[in-house]
């Protein structure tokens, strides 16, 4: 997915400024599932700006420079459908800790436990954030149903390293001492 296409859809939900937009990939609703950087979310807005899809306006701020918040133009709203109808790309799994893993026979059995722990960890509270949304009404059909497929990702991430931890960890420990013998 293109920056201009993130860009408006974030826009989409609201006017927003470039670190607002940010912050929508960093913690906010599309921080799970996609990523985009400052480096590309201006030249994004300055591209979606010219072509008339987004409307900036400046908002004054005490003792701080100006901040520019940029709406979504109902010609950014026929571009932004326009590119959702465009079949998406497959899904690529990214993620160190499945690299590390795939290496575990290399690293003690302890540091393997600890690392998965800490990831068991994190999905915990990712989902606790999830499932403790109080979104009501308020929250879009789709956005909603992303939301529950999070869930059912996040929930069966974490059960799967609960569950095969310990085989691991041991394997990886046996090979340890057959190694040392």
């Amino acid at each position: 997915m293109d920056a201009k296409t993130l860009c408006l859809g974030v826009l989409s939900r609201g006017e927003a400024s470039g670190y607002e937009i940010k912050k929508a990939f960093e913690e906010g609703p599309f921080s799970h599932f996609h990523q985009t950087s400052f480096g590309s979310i201006y030249p994004a807005l300055n591209a979606l700006s010219t072509e008339g899809l987004i409307s900036g306006r400046a908002q004054a701020q005490d003792k701080r420079p100006d901040k520019k918040i940029y709406s979504i133009t109902p010609e950014g709203q026929t571009a932004l459908i326009s590119a959702l109808m465009v079949d998406p790309a497959p899904d690529v799994m990214r993620s160190d800790l499945l690299f590390i893993l795939s290496f575990a026979q290399f690293l003690p059995p302890a540091h393997v436990s600890r690392l998965i722990d800490q990831r068991i960890a994190w999905y915990r509270d990712c989902l606790g954030r999830m499932e403790g949304c109080a979104c009501g009404d308020s929250i879009p059909t789709g956005a909603s149903f992303v939301r529950g497929m999070g869930i059912a990702v996040y929930r069966a991430a974490a059960d799967y390293l609960e569950a095969h931890r310990d085989d691991l960890v041991a394997e990886i420990g046996e090979r340890a001492m057959l190694v040392a013998e």
